[in-house]
């Protein structure tokens, strides 16, 4: 397999634009029109996000065992769709199809051969991970809401026990769809560490012109039932090795939420046994009173492990530290040896991370979503641990 022509080609498939995408989904609807009710009504801000994926992802099969685990686990989480192994026959066929429409000449004998058989490895490592999970887990969990706190004018946080009970890490997101917005997924991160109840909280902000997000914070109610697919995401979760490591948590937003989550954890780890590492959270938010959690961190600074510093970007007169959180990471600074987790959106995380590093952080210990397309955010998001995981793969994703 020519992997070095596998990049070559989609590289210059991607710079065609919308062209690429467009011509794929009608390609793919026309031969199976079966497959568009798998997808939201509209598409305009998701057209380019399977398809892109696809590529990026087929084009460097070579690198396979380092994204294994990611594969894998968009397999298992492509039950809450109900596809199959047929839809995956179906999306590769258009994806080659499309290729071989805008290489022209390049389109040799040997090129789609390699295509193929590219494309048939990352399949077959989804199908065989969803066909295992179905021994262990259904494709989908009912998220009874049983709480909604409206905590500013654009920031709820939502209470949902899973049915059955949903496995996770903190750290970790999970794909929701709410009844006010069918087909439409977006991935968000608990805010909590796994409970004995069972329960899990959500934090979401709205997003101008966000369906998803309008639908959380202004619509959703007790009572309500949302659909959870399986828990996925592993660059801001901890291992054993990690958790005892001193921290700097940098927050935008409801980036919070998986912070928060970790914070959980290791305030139950120090009650029960009175140790725990250093930690000190950033949180950012553009006005003071959406710093919705600076009751409870303020409180939990009474532990002898954690440092709070709340950062406020567009009140000038807040008595606080002001302007971007990644320039309060710069001033306090960072202990030698510490771990760093990154969360928030995709210009935070690239300011934050740049600050880091100039503090003398490695790459290696600074952690935020890896596999989330931070150059092309777009609209209405949360944490989203993929570009794939916007819609469904084979009837698409």
């Amino acid at each position: 397999m020519d992997t070095a022509a596998l990049k070559h080609t989609w590289s210059l498939a991607e710079t065609l634009g919308d062209e690429v995408p467009l011509f794929f989904y009608s390609h793919l609807f026309y031969t199976h029109p079966e497959l568009r009710a798998m997808f939201p009504v509209a598409m305009a801000t998701q057209r380019d996000r399977l398809v892109g994926a696809l590529g990026r992802i087929v084009s460097n099969v070579d690198q396979l065992d380092e994204v294994t685990a990611f594969i894998q686990q968009l397999g298992r989480d492509h039950r809450r769709f109900e596809v199959i192994a047929e839809h995956y026959d179906a999306v590769g066929l258009s994806l080659l199809t499309t290729l071989k429409h805008f290489l022209g000449e390049l389109w040799t004998a040997e090129l789609a051969a390699d295509w193929a058989a590219a494309y048939g490895v990352i399949a077959t490592a989804m199908v065989q991970a969803a066909e295992e999970s179905e021994l262990s887990s259904p494709p989908a969990w009912e998220g009874h809401v049983i709480g909604v706190e409206r905590r500013s004018m654009d920031i709820a946080v939502v209470h949902v026990r899973p049915e059955p009970e949903l496995v996770f890490e903190p750290g970790q997101s999970f794909a929701v769809e709410t009844p006010y917005t069918p087909r439409m997924w977006r991935y968000l991160s608990p805010a909590n560490a796994p409970r004995a109840d069972g329960t899990i909280e959500f934090h979401v902000q709205l997003v101008p012109g966000g369906q998803v997000s309008s639908a959380f914070v202004r619509r959703l109610k007790v009572g309500d039932v949302l659909r959870l697919g399986a828990a996925v995401g592993q660059e801001l979760t901890l291992d054993e090795a990690d958790r005892g490591r001193d921290l700097v948590m940098v927050a935008g937003g409801t980036g919070l939420a998986p912070l928060r989550a970790h914070l959980e954890r290791i305030d139950l780890q120090w009650q029960a046994t009175g140790a725990a590492p250093r930690v000190h959270l950033f949180h950012g938010a553009r006005v003071p009173w959406n710093l919705y959690e600076r009751r409870l961190l303020q409180s939990l600074t009474s532990r002898p492990w954690f440092d709070y510093t709340p950062v406020v970007s567009d009140d000038p007169s807040y008595p606080g530290r002001t302007g971007l959180v990644s320039d309060a990471v710069t001033e306090v600074g960072v202990p030698p040896g510490s771990l760093a987790i990154v969360c928030g959106s995709p210009a935070m995380v690239r300011h934050a991370s740049a600050a880091l590093r100039g503090l003398g952080v490695p790459a290696s210990d600074i952690r935020f979503e890896r596999f989330a397309d931070l150059e092309q955010a777009a609209g209405d998001r949360d944490p989203q641990p993929s570009a794939l995981a916007e819609q469904p793969m084979g009837s698409a994703r």
